[in-house]
């Protein structure tokens, strides 16, 4: 089973150690496990080494798993080349992240260096890179992608590129990550933030909208806060998602009954297979309570995309299914009880047939 992480990113040429590190401890009490880290310049080659060894460790001894993103100009400063890892061994990273790729044999050879250091590869392109490099023969557990980040709005990925990219390395299993934005960050690598998501509809939803995403994908493993530093309600917020199965934040309606929150939270639902256009219908719940009375509520109005109704006591053997509405209509039989956040709505293209998924409270 591959275990899906939340990450934190950190920038030590633009942060202050002290605060590098408390955020590091308070990420770590709400579970996060993984780090990336950029090294954009090197100056004094014993000071920079230092610094980044210093923080490492820090997060080390929290238990992250710390990678490092580099490029060809930091190489040149350092005076070695990609198959000299040595120097990233002794920093006490996990793994490097290869920005700007290169013929496909050398990844596969680097991939095989004696500090068994992960090599995580640009997933942001829709090109055979990964199917070049697998070719070589390369040492496939130690090859990871990662999306970019996009730190100028509107230049984030759209929905149909940034699946089509992750297909390509998700179809070998490879161990896959990508970034959401905080609202509250506003460091980074380069001089302008606008935020640092890897898709661009992402750039100003709720974190934990933006990670239900790309959870539900079913494509990305790890999911990156790709700003520094989240709030600690994000960080909470970002804590409390699923990250195995859809789980719907919904609005409840002030009339809801004890039987129907009952039905909302305390089962696990899935949409049936025959799937149709009008409604996803979660159908256990009507066998469950198949004798619980449940009295008409807030069912006059025309229901919109998102609301979630069940069906009340004038809804014969359907009383107490559950389905949340795909399609405008009206229906007397059944009771609104409550309806998906705005920021939650494209979640609902995730639903498929036989597709699992909860409602959970805030």
């Amino acid at each position: 089973m591959t275990f899906r992480q939340l990450g934190l990113s950190i920038y030590p040429d633009h942060s202050i150690p002290q605060e590098d590190e408390a955020y590091l401890k308070l990420g770590c009490q709400y579970g996060f496990s993984r780090l990336f880290m950029s090294m954009l310049e090197v100056g004094d080659i014993a000071e920079t080494k230092a610094k980044y060894q210093h923080i490492i460790q820090v997060a080390k001894d929290l238990g992250y798993q710390t990678m490092i993103d580099i490029s060809p100009r930091i190489f040149d400063q350092l005076g070695i080349s990609y198959q000299e890892l040595g120097f990233f061994a002794e920093l006490g990273v996990d793994g490097i992240r290869l920005d700007q790729g290169f013929d496909g044999s050398t990844e596969a050879l680097i991939s095989y260096n004696p500090y068994h250091l992960i090599i995580e590869l640009n997933m942001s392109n829709n090109v055979a890179y990964l199917d070049n490099i697998l070719s070589y023969q390369a040492n496939e557990p130690y090859i990871f992608g990662c999306h970019n980040f996009y730190p100028q709005v509107g230049t984030g990925l759209t929905v149909p590129f940034f699946l089509a990219c992750s297909e390509r390395f998700k179809k070998h299993g490879i161990h896959t990550a990508a970034f959401v934005a905080s609202q509250n960050g506003d460091q980074g690598p380069w001089n302008v933030n606008d935020g640092l998501p890897t898709l661009e509809k992402d750039r100003y939803l709720p974190i934990e909208s933006q990670a239900k995403w790309l959870f539900a994908t079913g494509l990305i493993d790890d999911v990156i806060i790709g700003n520094a530093y989240a709030s600690e309600a994000e960080l909470q917020s970002l804590a409390a998602v699923n990250r195995y199965q859809l789980a719907f934040t919904p609005e409840l309606m002030p009339d809801i009954a004890p039987v129907e929150r009952e039905i909302l939270f305390g089962i696990q639902h899935f949409r049936r297979g025959d799937s149709n256009a009008l409604v996803a219908r979660s159908t256990q719940s009507r066998v469950i309570y198949k004798t619980t009375p449940n009295a008409p509520h807030d069912s006059e109005e025309t229901f919109q995309i998102g609301d979630i109704v069940i069906g009340n006591d004038q809804f014969g053997i359907y009383k107490n299914e559950v389905q949340i509405v795909l399609e405008p209509h009206q229906d007397s039989r059944k009771n609104k009880v409550g309806r998906i956040k705005p920021e939650e709505l494209d979640l609902l293209e995730m639903l498929q047939p036989w597709t699992k998924f909860k409602f959970q409270t805030k």
